[in-house]
């Protein structure tokens, strides 16, 4: 019986660690029982950090960054979601992936902007400035929405021809083979339900 309780007490402290790794620092407790406790932070006196996670300047100023903008531009990603019935956080996840909102992106494809519109796409959508952030997610959105409209309401074929292109998945009937856009189509699907 103690035998089994050291192993599942290892087995805990493994997995602990091991998400720390990819989440937080540590904080370890051991009470008047002698039972050990184990915190993502300390959660009063006694508590000791026995796992730092490092975060680097340039990964810290990035993640402020990008989260100011989405606040930012949040007015214009409900306004839009409004007018062309879409769901705000499926804009949200839709720009967080294609620009991480930075609205001076440039894509060595050639799209431009928070919701890297492709020079067609803005053409078709009246738009005159790609790098404008209003233009740029009106004419996303209202791209997004005619994709919905043209593959029935079916939310990964719609996402995964804002990246591949609505004739990609014409031609294949269903996400085209391609791993950037079946990437693509997980991250924002991941975001969109987080």
């Amino acid at each position: 019986m103690l035998k089994l309780t050291i192993m599942r007490y290892c087995l805990f402290l493994f997995l602990f660690f091991f998400y720390t790794l990819c989440v937080a620092d540590a904080y370890q407790y051991v009470d008047k029982k002698g039972h050990t406790h184990l915190t993502s932070y300390p959660m009063g006196k006694g508590y000791k950090l026995v796992r730092k996670i490092k975060t680097s300047r340039k990964t810290a100023r990035h993640n402020t960054k990008w989260r100011r903008n989405k606040a930012k531009y949040n007015h214009l990603v409900h306004k839009y979601a409004l007018k062309y019935k879409l769901d705000p956080q499926l804009l949200h996840a839709i720009i967080q992936v294609e620009s991480a909102y930075n609205p001076a992106a440039i894509s060595s494809k050639g799209a431009i902007g928070l919701m890297q519109l492709m020079p067609d796409t803005a053409k078709r959508y009246g738009i005159k400035n790609r790098l404008d952030p209003k233009q740029n997610i009106h004419a996303g959105a209202h791209y997004l929405h005619d994709l919905l409209k043209l593959f029935n309401n079916n939310l990964k074929l719609a996402v995964a021809s804002y990246n591949a292109g609505e004739n990609a998945v014409k031609r294949y009937g269903k996400i085209p083979p391609y791993k950037e856009t079946q990437q693509y189509v997980k991250k924002v699907f991941k975001l969109y339900k987080s």
